[in-house]
């Protein structure tokens, strides 16, 4: 007949069936958080501006408010071949007042008339250059496994802006 023959050496005999262990697929590269950080880094997290208020001009010894709009950031990218999404968010900002002084919050601050962050001038007659520096706490999954996170995986440097003191 010419059905199918299921035995090995089609039942003549005692041979030997071969092996048929095949070789496992090699596992993916690993992403590690070094991985994620660099490509943050080459992505480019948002960068905030510090407003305050009074807006532009201040008074000496008064209570200015600074404060920022925080944003999160969600990305998907592939690193070593793989599908890897990354959630940022702001954990803490470095104040900057421009007068030397420099104050690190978790909070981003707020507008009036929360006074979460304030700072007091001591000299008046004066322009001084205000920024707020965010460092993010990203999270990160491959694929769809779980979340791993990277504290205070990456800070950016806010830009400059201008507070004239006034008596």
């Amino acid at each position: 007949g010419t059905g199918a023959n299921t035995m090995c050496g089609g039942g003549r005999g005692i041979i030997a069936c071969p092996q048929t262990n095949t070789p496992a697929a090699p596992a993916p590269p690993q992403v590690t958080q070094g991985d994620v950080v660099t490509a943050l880094r080459r992505i480019g997290l948002p960068s905030l501006r510090a407003r305050t208020q009074p807006e532009g001009k201040t008074l000496v010894n008064f209570a200015t408010i600074f404060y920022t709009r925080p944003e999160s950031f969600t990305r998907t990218v592939t690193l070593l071949g793989q599908r890897v999404q990354i959630h940022a968010t702001p954990s803490s900002f470095r104040w900057h007042y421009g007068d030397g002084q420099i104050d690190t919050t978790a909070t981003p601050g707020a507008p009036y008339p929360t006074k979460d962050v304030t700072h007091f001038y001591a000299r008046a007659h004066r322009t001084v250059r205000t920024s707020v520096d965010v460092t993010y706490t990203a999270r990160f999954r491959v694929g769809n496994g779980g979340w791993q996170t990277i504290p205070g995986a990456v800070t950016i440097d806010g830009p400059a802006s201008p507070l004239r003191i006034s008596e």
